[in-house]
């Protein structure tokens, strides 16, 4: 579970290839692509590129790099040809790579063209309830102090929290101890220790937090179909506080406010 220094190196470069990813995406014209040409341009990309590996493809027989889930889909959604994002929509693109053996995790959502006014307030404030999350990691902090900054800033702007799915540790495997809920109540859960690796990843819901898997067995949409947004960093607990290992260019400010 604790990482050592030479560990937390090779994670942090994984940690900045994936970054590059998003940033690649960032100046992407999404209207009128099909969710499978993100997919095997984001392959490129990872494998010709960034001389990397899509750490998504093959794991529990996936056969895609990213999970792309677009309104109403809360996360695992599968790419797809005929799936074509159109102006107005939300899409959260879940990417994973590996490098050196250590693997680094995390998503986006994405407004595509113009969105209305309640899209993009959800969009934001799932934004907000991530950082909330990551701001409250330091040794000596628990898990829960960081599930209820995330739970209490999605109520207070009158959203749910999706509680079938969390964040995780993560290192050679995509998913070890610990889970990380995006639910708690403060001084609750496991302590934070410095060199401990995992992500932090809410998924907030316009309308109620119960989700249905669809019979693909993959992907995962609101039972009342309303949309739902998510972002996830992966991050390291330092020994004053917390590293995004995944931050990307737009988002250096902030780093200076967690540090």
């Amino acid at each position: 579970m604790i990482k050592k220094p030479e560990e937390l190196a090779l994670m942090a470069e994984a940690g900045r290839l994936l970054a590059l990813v998003f940033e690649r995406l960032d100046q992407t014209e999404l209207v009128g692509l099909s969710t499978l040409e993100i997919n095997d341009r984001v392959e490129r990309h990872i494998v010709d590129e960034l001389q990397a590996r899509p750490a998504s493809k093959g794991q529990y027989d996936y056969g895609f790099v990213l999970n792309a889930s677009i309104n109403q889909v809360v996360c695992h959604g599968v790419p797809s040809a005929s799936e074509v994002l159109a102006a107005g929509d939300i899409v959260n693109f879940d990417i994973t790579l590996e490098k050196g053996g250590y693997i680094a995790d995390a998503s986006k959502t994405y407004l595509v063209g113009k969105v209305n006014p309640a899209a993009r307030r959800l969009v934001e404030t799932a934004y907000e309830a991530l950082w909330l999350g990551i701001k409250a990691v330091r040794p000596g902090a628990r898990l829960g102090d960081v599930g209820f900054a995330i739970e209490r800033h999605a109520k207070r702007n009158g959203y749910s929290i999706v509680q079938d799915f969390c964040g995780h540790g993560i290192g050679r495997e995509m998913h070890e101890d610990p889970q990380v809920l995006h639910y708690g109540k403060p001084g609750t859960g496991l302590t934070l220790r410095e060199g401990m690796v995992f992500t932090i990843e809410p998924m907030l819901n316009g309308g109620r937090k119960s989700v249905v898997t669809l019979e693909d067995g993959w992907t995962v949409v609101t039972k009342d179909g309303t949309l739902s947004a998510q972002f996830e960093h992966t991050v390291a607990v330092t020994a004053t506080g917390v590293s995004v290992l995944t931050l990307r260019a737009d988002e250096k400010a902030r780093r200076k406010k967690t540090a």
